[in-house]
């Protein structure tokens, strides 16, 4: 079941320690995960209180990461304290202004501000993946994508064909399951891209990280779960990252599907085993981004595992059935 939003019994002492005694803690968010955020408001300054249980959560790999990325001049929020045995961290606060909700106000913002997020992962790409981080290598394409099998067959009572699932992934990923080329954030979307008043790009939510494939953050801000990305401005900004760098189409449309596939089974996952139904809006224009990116002729093996396993009834219009 979903936590509920109040502080844990330690961060009071946390936060005295760290000269924030006389703080007001707010809740501000709960993501998929066991993590929770928690806006700290002093006299004349604010921050954001991170509470990463062990041992369910380890915030070690985010400031890893948010280390690396501040050391090659992107803005990950500033670290302004930690208690690691209790999961504990005090981060800078952007405010209040995310992509997501400027894009949704107004239309002339996605104009400009898509264009700063791709500008971004060209950026990213010119710089090595940090040293610590582990490979996006099959092995985790393949985990990830069973997901798909073991969450939302079941949840919809189909049969899994568990073998014929992995053979079918298994040729269309092994062109680029080797590639290392870049940090590789994992969770790139305007719900996790902050717009501070400093006019940076504040970045969140890239404690897993992996080195991988360039494509692989393209597909999460692209092809975003929780928003409606038109095909023009998906094309648009696609042929804007061609006209800098080297874009794999193929890798495009075989990470969207298995992006894709394993949002399905996460989103699954939380309904079922989370207590978290609200997530399960989400699954019809995630099915859209996977049908499209299934039509590519690099996902042929995928794609005819997928019309004979999962029929049309039982992909985007199943989820009617359990709207909030």
């Amino acid at each position: 079941m979903a936590a509920p939003m109040i502080p844990p019994d330690a961060a009071r002492l946390f936060l005295a320690g760290l000269g924030w005694g006389d703080a007001a803690l707010a809740p501000l968010a709960g993501d998929a995960s066991f993590r929770r955020y928690f806006r700290v408001t002093a006299p004349g300054r604010r921050a954001v209180l991170m509470d990463a249980p062990p041992p369910h959560e380890d915030p070690r790999p985010f400031l890893a990461v948010a280390a690396h990325l501040e050391a090659a001049g992107f803005a990950p929020p500033a670290i302004l304290g930690r208690d690691l045995e209790r999961g504990l961290v005090l981060l800078e606060d952007f405010g209040d202004a995310r992509m997501r909700e400027t894009v949704d106000a107004d239309a002339g913002a996605e104009q400009s501000l898509y264009p700063r997020a791709v500008d971004l992962l060209l950026d990213l790409r010119r710089h090595p993946p940090a040293l610590h981080l582990r490979p996006y290598d099959k092995a985790e394409y393949q985990r990830e994508a069973g997901l798909f099998t073991e969450w939302y067959m079941p949840a919809l009572g189909l049969a899994v064909d568990e073998a014929g699932y992995r053979a079918a992934w298994e040729a269309v990923l092994e062109p680029l399951a080797e590639v290392r080329e870049v940090t590789v954030l994992r969770d790139y979307h305007e719900e996790n891209i902050m717009l501070p008043a400093d006019g940076r790009l504040g970045l969140l939510d890239f404690q897993e990280a992996l080195a991988g494939h360039p494509a692989y953050d393209l597909v999460s801000l692209l092809q975003d779960a929780r928003r409606d990305v038109a095909p023009a401005l998906e094309a648009a900004m696609l042929a804007r990252y061609r006209a800098s760098a080297p874009l794999d189409e193929a890798a495009y449309a075989v990470l969207g599907a298995q992006r894709n596939a394993k949002i399905l089974g996460i989103f699954t996952r939380l309904w079922k085993r989370d207590g978290k139904p609200r997530y399960l809006a989400f699954q019809p224009r995630v099915w859209a981004y996977l049908e499209r990116d299934l039509a590519h002729p690099a996902l042929a093996p995928v794609s005819k595992w997928f019309d004979a396993n999962v029929p049309a009834q039982q992909r985007a219009a199943a989820w009617a059935n359990f709207s909030e």
